[in-house]
């Protein structure tokens, strides 16, 4: 889908490749975003890899996921390849500079 966020396409991707369902998929990534210290709607997609391969791993061996290191390894690939375009959203300020400059 070209209108899906990265973090949308993180969740589907992993409740596809785990035991996760789509509740737990998206709680357990919110969970490793946050602990990195992002925000999931301004965070581009090469911030999700990072996440999804240093943070993530950790989480789904928490919640019973087998072979986390290696699944996680595959989704950092996947979302890491994914266009920063993607993440189309202004963040406030600088919709606030932009309408200062006028």
């Amino acid at each position: 889908m070209a209108d899906e966020s990265t973090f949308d396409f993180l969740c589907s991707e992993l409740e596809r490749a785990s035991s996760l369902d789509r509740l737990e998929a998206r709680g357990t990534v919110r969970i490793a975003i946050k602990q990195a210290g992002l925000d999931p709607h301004s965070a581009t997609p090469q911030e999700f890899a990072v996440v999804v391969e240093k943070v993530l791993p950790q989480e789904l061996t928490a919640r019973g996921v087998e072979n986390s290191n290696s699944l996680c390894g595959a989704l950092a690939k996947q979302v890491g390849a994914r266009e920063a375009g993607d993440e189309s959203r202004e963040t406030p300020e600088a919709i606030f500079a932009r309408l200062g400059s006028r």
